[in-house]
C-alpha cells in the first residue's frame, strides 16, 4: 500500500492543454521599456495576530508586444513561460477601470 502512494506521488502529471496561469489585475506604472510594461498589483492581506487588513503591492514586468499600454492604464496580466530574465507575465486585456461614486 505504501509503494502505491509513493508511485502516485512520483508520477509527473501533465497539465491540461487549456489550463492557464494566474491572472492578476493591476495598474501600469512604467512603459519606458520596449515591449515591456511594469504593472503594480495591490492586494489586501489580514495580519495574523491583530486581524487588521492592510494593503501590499508588488510590481511585475509584463510583455506588451504592441507597446499599446501607457502609464495609468488598468490591465490584466497572465502568467506565462519565462520570456526573459524578469518577465514571467504578459498583458492580456484592459479591464474596465473601477468606477468611484
Amino acid at each position: 500500500m505504501t509503494t502505491k502512494k509513493i508511485q502516485e506521488n512520483t508520477e509527473k502529471k501533465s497539465l491540461p492543454a487549456g489550463r492557464q496561469g494566474n491572472i492578476l489585475k493591476g495598474v501600469v506604472t512604467s512603459d519606458k521599456m520596449d515591449k515591456t510594461v511594469v504593472v503594480s498589483v495591490s492586494r489586501f492581506i489580514k495580519h495574523s495576530l491583530y486581524g487588521k487588513f492592510y494593503k501590499v503591492s508588488k510590481k511585475y514586468k509584463a510583455h506588451d508586444e504592441a507597446n499599446k499600454f501607457k502609464t495609468g492604464d488598468h490591465v490584466e496580466i497572465i502568467e506565462t513561460k519565462p520570456i526573459s530574465k524578469d518577465k514571467r507575465f504578459r498583458v492580456v486585456l484592459r479591464p474596465d477601470p473601477v468606477k468611484s461614486p
